[in-house]
């Protein structure tokens, strides 16, 4: 049997193929949690029309930036090098399965919808983290640390402008907080280059696109 020969730095041929599935299942598939929903035990409280579309909008946009990461770590893992980087990028990926699970139903107690344009910013970004990791390991981590800090500077504002009564929408962007976080730390421990300026402005630039942009759509 033939098998085609890997470039160095990138995944093989059938790794493309049993990757192919982890995207169905991203966009298709309902997500499913194995901790507990930060909102669990939390009643829901009434809000008016406007406070609702906010949380739900605010919402939507935390579970397209949970799309982007899934796609982001699922490049970096793929072409990442050394096993250890490789599994924190994949443990770091499930925690964003989770993230997934939790914005998901949370968005539809609200009684809203997911961003039409997920498949796109999933593309996009499964590009970009495939490139970060072909660059270098060092990198790699050092976009997964700045991508991290910058999503969590977005849960941040949400706090600052979720509806005071919505307990359910902040315990569930709370636990995302600490995630990322956490997750920002783990790739500075297996060192993780600092990006340059230019880049970090750049990446910000972006963040507020697709921000805006799920928010609505």
């Amino acid at each position: 049997m033939l098998k085609l020969p890997a470039l160095p730095g990138l995944p093989k041929l059938d790794t493309l193929v049993a990757e192919f599935d982890t995207v169905l299942r991203t966009l298709a598939a309902p997500a499913t949690s194995a901790r507990a929903h930060p909102d669990a035990h939390i009643d829901d409280t009434d809000f008016d029309e406007a406070e609702k579309r906010h949380a739900a909008g605010l919402m939507r946009v935390n579970h397209s930036g949970e799309i982007c990461a899934q796609a982001l770590y699922q490049g970096q893992a793929l072409t990442a090098r050394d096993p250890a980087n490789r599994e924190a990028l994949r443990h770091a990926a499930q925690e964003e399965v989770e993230h997934l699970a939790w914005t998901e139903r949370r968005i539809e107690e609200l009684g809203s919808h997911k961003s039409v344009l997920n498949p796109l910013l999933y593309a996009g970004s499964l590009a970009i983290g495939v490139t970060a990791g072909v660059i270098g390991d060092k990198w790699n981590l050092g976009f997964l640390a700045e991508t991290e800090r910058q999503v969590g500077a977005h849960l941040q504002s949400h706090l600052q402008t979720l509806p005071v009564q919505d307990a359910k929408s902040r315990a569930i962007v709370e636990q995302m907080y600490r995630d990322e976080m956490g997750h920002a730390d783990i790739a500075v421990e297996l060192g993780a280059a600092e990006l340059p300026l230019p880049l970090k402005a750049l990446m910000g630039v972006t963040s507020k696109l697709m921000t805006s942009l799920s928010y609505r759509f």
